[in-house]
């Protein structure tokens, strides 16, 4: 058991922090070497050992991909640094989604030769949505065609960020053996006898980067002091401000989201994490530095405040769960006011009910530590929480706060999935619910037509990845379809029609009459019911039932099944009967009029759009665009980079079955490509009339 006081951290000495990047950039390798350098692990984990601290599950062990974010606690120089390593494939966006919501700073993490990539743009997007202030470090550094200089142009041209350079790799790809501190003007050379523990420090820069270095140097403090109003007079005046004045007005500039500090190095090759973790403590803001959280009192929708610090009224937001096999269920929690205790009560303001705090934990990946309690600034892990999910809000019942609540992308893609045998149906329930509740943009339904358990996500990896887990966590074998589209189904004018259910069966008969309109809404708008009766034609009670009809109906679709989404229905007129009228004769009604209005109303489907981007080795640029066009796919345009071309395009998303196998033959394994989901767009009727001619839907409109 921990002793908790010699955990109370001064506020200003906690960094929160998350490490984010395109797949492949280096993330988990940085993590590993932070965590050496810092003591928390022996030996250095390796990624193509299957040997990390950070990916402990089998999954990221066989793929050597990040697919959970890891929480850890470490220490530097004092300080307490919680870091948070995420995901890099947009199949887990989830996972970085509601690791940023949390985060008081990040670290992005970019290679040295392929500079910023398209999913180091989308999580720098996400990081942007939540004002995260970070720093970047340009990794692999002694890889082929490493570019510290463009790495950092590309950050400015694609990212839009103003990046101050703080440090000049000395020499690149072989021949890179440390750093020229800017600020200091001070070599630093690893030793890459112990694993990069021990670096030289030194005046000695080599003779042919002194100009380079006096120039960049020159441009860094002019950067810096134009954030600072007493800065820029000194400079103006021909002073140059000290050292110490510089790192604060940068700290300032850092956390104000005005500048990004660039690093150099090589995770891999143990070189250059330590002056990361200095900038770290540095420039990434404390708990302190954000001074307060902001939040909706759910008794009087007004906006409060929460200061950040121990002595507040609790106030957190629980943002991620995990179904542990030695704890049950870990609800992963960060504290941003007052303090947790182990054993006492907690108020969920977001569903309304008491949760007991049975354990508190203090995580460092897959290990743990017990605490009694936690305080403002940390993040640990919570046992015995029943009914709390991802992005709820925890706090005092005395003083509810609900917090801003993370928001995750619509799933895209879908299979159907079936247990192999009678024992195997009961424990799918069970895994499916437990998966459902760690992944936000995982989604499970069952199809009432069919019977059968659709599961739906992000991507065709996310959702092997889930199948995976469920015959080794859960022990179920399952049968598996083919991976489906997502379509979705809107109405291109306005319709109205009239629903009548009326049944006479001797007693009390049924009876329900409305009229509904329905009208289109700007894509990804949702659907909205408008209750327009007058003069009581149908009482209130059975406008609402005519509502849930409506309701009910969407989910089923009129055209080939699938959601209708984009839509306005307005009630404006029905009648009823003293006696025979229900709720559940308005019901059908309600369903009867929806089918009616749609069918009047021009019924189109909408398909998924990807945004793709393939890299390929120029000679099979015109293949590749080639097979695209084929695939319905829109050309965005095309750039080169390095000994690269890279495609941009707009695809269907049901073009692209396959299409990993397909691009690997077409560019003899050269090509690779990246895909997210973009927005939806209207189905060629062609193609509509193709799927309607294969269909088996029944409710459809003929």
């Amino acid at each position: 058991m921990a002793d908790d006081k010699s955990r109370i951290y001064p506020l200003d000495k906690i960094r929160n922090i998350g490490i984010i990047a395109h797949i492949d950039a280096g993330k988990t390798t940085t993590t590993e070497r932070i965590l050496f350098y810092t003591g928390k692990s022996y030996k250095i984990g390796d990624i193509d050992e299957g040997n990390t601290q950070m990916d402990w599950m089998e999954q990221e062990k066989e793929r050597g991909i990040t697919i959970v974010s890891a929480a850890t606690t470490t220490f530097w120089k004092g300080n307490r640094i919680n870091i948070i390593d995420t995901p890099g494939h947009v199949d887990f966006t989830a996972e970085v989604e509601r690791s940023l919501r949390v985060l008081d700073g990040g670290i992005t993490v970019l290679d040295a030769e392929e500079g910023v990539q398209s999913q180091s743009e989308t999580v720098w997007r996400q990081a942007d949505k939540y004002k995260v202030p970070r720093i970047c470090f340009v990794n692999k550094m002694d890889k082929l065609g490493a570019d510290f200089l463009a790495t950092v142009k590309s950050i400015e041209v694609r990212l839009g960020a103003n990046p101050a350079i703080m440090v000049l790799p000395i020499g690149a790809e072989s021949t890179y053996v440390g750093n020229i501190d800017l600020l200091t003007r001070q070599a630093i050379v690893w030793n890459s006898e112990d694993l990069g523990a021990k670096f030289d420090v030194s005046d000695n820069i080599p003779e042919d980067m002194k100009a380079q270095v006096e120039e960049y140097r020159a441009k860094l403090i002019e950067k810096i002091s134009e954030t600072d109003d007493a800065l820029l007079e000194k400079y103006l005046a021909g002073e140059e401000p000290s050292i110490e004045e510089l790192k604060i007005a940068l700290r300032k500039a850092v956390i104000a989201y005005k500048l990004v500090p660039i690093y150099a190095g090589t995770s891999l090759r143990n070189k250059g994490v330590q002056p990361l973790l200095d900038a770290v403590i540095d420039y990434l803001p404390s708990p302190q530095d954000l001074d307060h959280v902001t939040g909706i009192n759910p008794k009087t929708n007004e906006p409060e405040t929460r200061q950040l610090v121990p002595d507040e009224s609790l106030a957190g937001l629980a943002f991620k769960i995990q179904n542990d096999p030695h704890v049950g269920k870990l609800t992963y929690f960060r504290v941003y006011s007052g303090k947790i205790v182990a054993g006492s009560y907690i108020y969920n303001t977001t569903k309304n009910v008491r949760e007991r705090v049975g354990r508190l934990l203090l995580m460092h990946a897959n290990q743990r530590e017990e605490i009694k309690e936690a305080y403002a600034g940390e993040i640990v892990g919570i046992v015995g929480l029943k009914d709390t999910i991802t992005g709820d809000t925890l706090c005092d019942e005395e003083h509810p706060i609900v917090l801003e609540k993370i928001t995750f992308p619509e799933p895209v893609i879908s299979l159907a999935i079936e247990p192999k045998t009678k024992s195997d149906q009961e424990k799918l329930g069970y895994a499916l619910k437990h998966l459902m509740d760690e992944d936000p943009t995982f989604r499970v339904k069952t199809n009432h037509e069919t019977g059968q358990t659709i599961i739906s996500g992000i991507g065709e990896l996310q959702l092997e990845v889930m199948v995976d887990r469920m015959k080794r966590e859960f022990n179920v074998l399952a049968n598996v379809g083919a991976p489906q589209v997502a379509y979705k189904e809107t109405v291109e004018k306005e319709g109205q029609a009239e629903g009548k259910y009326i049944r006479q069966s001797g007693g009390r008969g049924q009876y329900g009459h409305c009229y509904l309109r329905v009208e289109p809404k700007p894509r990804g708008e949702g659907y909205e019911f408008v209750d327009a009766i007058k003069g009581g034609a149908i009482p209130a009670e059975f406008v609402t039932a005519v509502e849930k009809g409506v309701k009910e109906s969407l989910d089923t679709g009129v055209l080939l099944g699938y959601p209708l989404v984009d839509l306005k229905v307005t009630c404006y007129d029905g009648s009823f009967h003293e006696v025979d009228s229900n709720e559940m004769a308005f019901k059908i009604a309600a369903s009867m009029a929806l089918r009616e209005a749609c069918k009047k109303a021009n019924l189109m489907l909408l398909e998924p759009i990807m945004k793709v981007e393939v890299t390929t080795p120029s000679e099979f640029m015109g293949d590749i665009i080639g097979d695209l066009s084929s695939k319905r796919a829109q050309i965005m345009g095309t750039e080169e980079h390095n000994r690269a071309t890279i495609v941009n395009a707009t695809v269907p998303l049901s073009e692209l079955s396959g299409y990993a196998t397909q691009l690997r033959s077409m560019s003899q394994g050269r090509a690779s490509y990246y895909m997210e989901p973009s927005h939806y767009e209207q189905v060629p009727n062609n193609l509509v009339q193709q799927m309607l001619a294969k269909s088996t839907f029944t409710g459809r409109v003929e």
